[in-house]
């Protein structure tokens, strides 16, 4: 049902466009600026899916910044959190001392951020902050605090601007909703 040349065929319609996007990160990266004056931080990207989002609002922050990236996952191959975290990339920087940024395309059941933060607090890290483009409460499990995020969403499954929909369109330059249709054929597989 899904044909990978056809993308009007899984979209339902645009939540975000590219305008919307552009303004979340240039309110966010003015917001970081000031929160965290006088500091370089180390920004931690969250692969894949925090790519885009990561690269357009650190080029709207005015700070001195170290970058890295980890990836951590609770999904596996599936739609759903598995409830168990792996580590598949560690960060390569000592983060003692160090005031850390995680950075975040959406979070869902909050499990795999919590992780997060709960890891590098532990490995010393000064303080250790999120900012997330979407923040997706209804679905939250765990109980974690979010700083900084762009918009709320509801319970629709995004794809675009680095989200995926299995390990595709993460390049759309938009946020999508996807077809509850497309979901629901590969339930029933």
């Amino acid at each position: 049902m899904v044909n990978g040349d056809k993308i009007d065929q899984i979209i339902d319609h645009k939540l975000f466009t590219e305008a919307d996007i552009h303004e979340m990160c240039a309110r966010l990266g003015q917001q970081l600026t000031e929160d965290y004056a006088g500091k370089k931080p180390l920004v931690v990207g969250a692969l894949k899916g925090a790519v885009y989002f990561l690269t357009d609002l650190t080029r709207q922050m005015d700070l001195q910044e170290e970058l890295d990236f980890m990836d951590v996952s609770s999904y596996g191959d599936g739609f759903e959190s598995t409830g168990e975290v792996k580590i598949i990339t560690d960060l390569a920087a000592d983060v003692t001392g160090r005031d850390v940024l995680i950075v975040e395309d959406i979070v869902d059941t909050g499990l795999t951020l919590k992780f997060m933060k709960d890891l590098l607090a532990k490995r010393g890290a000064k303080s250790v902050k999120c900012c997330v483009l979407l923040n997706k409460e209804e679905r939250r499990t765990t109980d974690v605090e979010i700083e900084y995020y762009g918009s709320k969403v509801g319970n629709e499954f995004v794809v675009g601007y680095g989200m995926d929909f299995m390990n595709m369109y993460r390049n759309l330059p938009y946020i999508g909703v996807l077809k509850p249709e497309i979901i629901a054929s590969l339930s029933e597989k």
